[in-house]
Formats: structure tokens, sequence, C-alpha cells
């Protein structure tokens, strides 16, 4: 059995917004009030986008009529997967369950060792979270 870092993507919308600021910081706060305390252990942060003109990063956030557009990623190690279809489709249930009506998607899987000082290592380097 392999351990996995797994990373979903969700797009979360947010209503009678004016900044980007405040849309990350309801999104965020949304997120995290629905997953705990039951799944502390899934970490929450903003996704980032990359302009098609320049490729420079910027925070996933889209305000139109004051409603923003949010894109969360969530982070979860799943431990003793059979694969790592198998590890997406454990972080999908685990997280959906709580996100009802949230559309995830996953964006990256990576394995890792877990290692006898910290509780686990890394197996490779990290990757972008977000395509360009």
């Amino acid at each position: 059995m392999k351990n996995f870092h797994v990373v979903l993507e969700a797009a979360w919308l947010v209503r009678d917004v004016q900044t980007a600021d405040d849309a990350i910081g309801v999104a965020v706060s949304e997120a995290g009030k629905r997953l705990n305390p039951k799944l502390d252990f899934v970490e929450v942060d903003v996704g980032s986008t990359f302009c098609p003109a320049c490729g420079e990063a910027f925070s996933s956030v889209f305000i139109a009529a004051s409603t923003a557009l949010v894109g969360l990623v969530f982070e979860m190690r799943v431990f003793d997967a059979e694969s790592a279809e198998h590890a997406e489709r454990i972080a999908k249930s685990v997280i959906g369950k709580s996100l009802r009506d949230i559309p995830l998607k996953v964006i990256e899987v990576e394995e890792f060792e877990r290692g006898p000082e910290r509780g686990f290592e890394q197996g490779s380097e990290r990757h972008e979270r977000s395509k360009k």
C-alpha cells in the first residue's frame, strides 16, 4: 500500500462582495466551516491562475456584479491507498461529503514515503498546483 498527497481544486461562489480580498476571506472561511472540526487535516488555500499574456501567477478570483468565483485548493494526505487513482477517489469522497454541490477536480497526486522522524517525507519535488 502506498501513501499519496492529493490536491483538489474547487470553484466557490461568494455573493455580495466588493473586493477580491473579501471574496477570498469569505470563501476560505465558508470552506473551513464546512470541513471543521471533522476534517481539520484538510488544508484550504486559494488557487493560482496564470495570465495567458505574460504568464504571471495571480489569485484565482473573478468578480462581476458583486458576485465572486474563487478557485480554492484542498490538500490532504491519503494513507495506504492501492494506487494514485484510488487515492483520488478517497480524497474526493472524503472532502466531497462535506462540500456538497461544490465541483471538485483533482489537480495533483504525488506519492510520498513515511519517514521515521517527521511522519512523512516527500517522494519527489512538488509540482505547480495550477496548470498554465
